[in-house]
């Protein structure tokens, strides 16, 4: 099935700028697709972090990390995936911006084994706990400690390889426990940046 669109009025401009469009074109037929294959869902459910990029109505961009144990972004079907949202700083940024703008980027990549990527894009939708466990039933079950709040729900628009050259080969490190959920100030990284002694620095002067 080839690649659901030919690229951006920006993409298209600047393969014809720089000479690029027929090694563009053999890449949006060859890897892009409008649903996900049974490659990539095995994929994903052997994840057990991504990066997910959102923007508010005017264009202002954020970019946040996930994690969780593999499978913690829930494949519902070839066009429809979900991840939780737990209960965090209470800015809610990913949240906000989805709020105002459901378009939605995600990258996994995989350091370790086979170094490679999987670029997914589409529109999400912010849906309680209760509501999706009722809609769907095998969502993976709670974590002790670590409850869901709400769920992103993304319809799927265009899945696609993120290719392996400069991806680095790292060992996971281990980690005694994982202190999912908690509010334990040095548990989370404390004023890591000093930021919070800036401020009182500031306040104080």
């Amino acid at each position: 099935m080839p690649g659901i669109r030919n690229g951006s009025d920006g993409e298209r401009e600047l393969q014809q700028r720089y000479g690029t469009e027929e090694r563009a074109e053999r890449f949006y037929n060859d890897q892009v697709r409008d649903r996900l294959n049974d490659h990539m869902i095995e994929f994903i459910r052997r994840m057990d972090m991504a990066f997910i990029a959102t923007a508010d109505k005017h264009g202002e961009c954020d970019s946040s990390f996930r994690a969780g144990k593999p499978g913690f972004l829930h494949v519902i079907d070839d066009r429809t995936l979900a991840y939780p949202e737990y209960r965090g700083n209470g800015v809610l940024a990913s949240l906000g911006n989805l709020l105002e703008n459901p378009h939605i980027g995600i990258l996994m990549i995989d350091f370790v084994r086979d170094l490679i990527g999987l670029h997914i894009n589409g529109t999400a939708r912010i849906v309680d706990d209760t509501l999706m466990r009722r809609c769907v039933p095998d969502l993976p079950p709670d974590e002790r400690g670590r409850i869901p709040e709400r769920w992103v729900v993304v319809d799927v628009e265009e899945a696609y390889i993120h290719c392996r050259k400069h991806i680095p080969h790292l060992v996971p490190a281990q980690r005694e426990s994982r202190q999912w959920g908690t509010d334990n100030v040095r548990a989370k990284g404390g004023d890591y940046f000093h930021s919070k002694e800036e401020s009182r620095a500031l306040v104080d002067s």
